[in-house]
């Protein structure tokens, strides 16, 4: 690590372990060898049991954002509904809304959830053939109750379930099988600790029979060419692949499993926990604490300190946080807790921000 690295507690991207950066110096391979199929294999083998499900695996060149268009472009047929509980639900409408696609929006108050009451009242008109949710909100601090949101989209099995998994994943238990989902992505640079650039997802057999019957797919995000190559070419890419990434991506995956993924968001779980206790203490919590996220808590910034001079001086001890997102910038704040962080990272950060504001 470089003497002068500055710590990131930032919602992504987020430290990488040296050994995962080591990993992606290796020499490149050719994208149509047997070399680079059995890697692309090997991480999907250990992404499906991260994922709880046994779907196809869909490794794209891409921020989350790629995948957040390739879903909605790909399985709309008819309309879809995005529900919005923060800056990145609205950015799944836009991108419906640039792309052509018919999408209707429900967006809640920023800091409260999705309720099944809201996915029922759309859902039962039969106007809407895919379902796009968030399910972790960084801009908020908010993760949805999935769980109990399957119950309700699991009633309308005509209708396709995509799922922004991006700042959650492996930082939250996601069984995506069990729950339903037909498309859940997610990409490296947040919960998963690896550098920007690549972007993952689970996608059902439902999805892609849908994206059968959906005529402008795109072409570089396009699900069915996508499939075509995993299939036929052995767990290849249509285009070039960020083959560092995807070196980088198997050994952060053995990493994980060597963790233990239960062990793994348990460690999440706690670090949550004791950021939200502190910021109860000395501040209070943005979002409804019903619903509160395991990756990065909003803080609400009560006692009016200036963000940017706090995060000035953290930078003088080589660490920083987040201002508040948009609208909610100064007037909140934000604390990442996910990937390679430790409760040990916590603490430190913590006692900082304390010494530095006198509390």
């Amino acid at each position: 690590m470089k003497k002068d690295h500055v710590r990131l507690f930032i919602p992504g991207p987020v430290e990488v372990a040296p050994e995962v950066l080591e990993a992606m110096t290796q020499p490149m391979i050719g994208h149509r060898s047997k070399e680079y199929s059995d890697l692309q294999r090997s991480a999907t083998e250990k992404m499906r049991k991260l994922m709880y499900t046994d779907k196809m695996i869909v490794f794209a060149t891409s921020s989350g954002t790629g995948l957040l268009e390739t879903a909605i472009r790909n399985t709309t047929k008819k309309k879809a509904i995005v529900f919005s509980v923060g800056a990145f639900g609205n950015r799944w409408y836009n991108i419906a809304k640039k792309n052509g696609i018919p999408a209707d929006k429900h967006e809640v108050e920023w800091g409260e959830a999705i309720t099944p009451e809201m996915i029922d009242k759309y859902l039962s008109t039969g106007d809407y053939d895919v379902i796009a949710l968030t399910h972790n909100e960084t801009s908020t601090g908010v993760m949805n109750p999935v769980e109990e949101l399957a119950e309700v989209i699991n009633k309308y099995p005509d209708v396709v379930w995509i799922m922004d998994a991006v700042s959650s994943l492996s930082g939250a238990k996601i069984e995506v099988d069990k729950l339903g989902v037909d498309f859940c992505l997610t990409s490296s640079q947040k919960a998963l600790a690896m550098p920007p650039g690549l972007s993952i997802a689970s996608v059902s057999d439902k999805a892609l029979d849908r994206a059968r019957e959906v005529e402008n797919r795109g072409f570089y995000f396009d699900l069915l060419r996508l499939e075509k190559y995993i299939k036929e070419r052995d767990h290849q890419y249509p285009t070039t692949p960020t083959i560092p990434h995807m070196y980088g991506i198997d050994k952060q995956l053995d990493r994980i499993l060597e963790e233990g993924i239960e062990n793994r968001f348990k460690r999440h779980a706690q670090m949550a926990e004791y950021v939200r206790d502190w910021a109860k203490e000395h501040f209070d919590l943005f979002a409804d604490e019903r619903y509160l996220s395991d990756t990065v808590t909003c803080v609400k910034n009560t006692r009016g300190i200036d963000v940017p001079k706090l995060n000035k001086e953290l930078r003088k001890r080589k660490m920083v946080i987040a201002n508040g997102y948009g609208n909610l910038k100064n007037d909140t704040f934000r604390i990442a807790h996910m990937g390679e962080t430790t409760m040990e990272d916590i603490k430190n950060l913590l006692e900082n921000i304390e010494d530095i504001l006198n509390f």
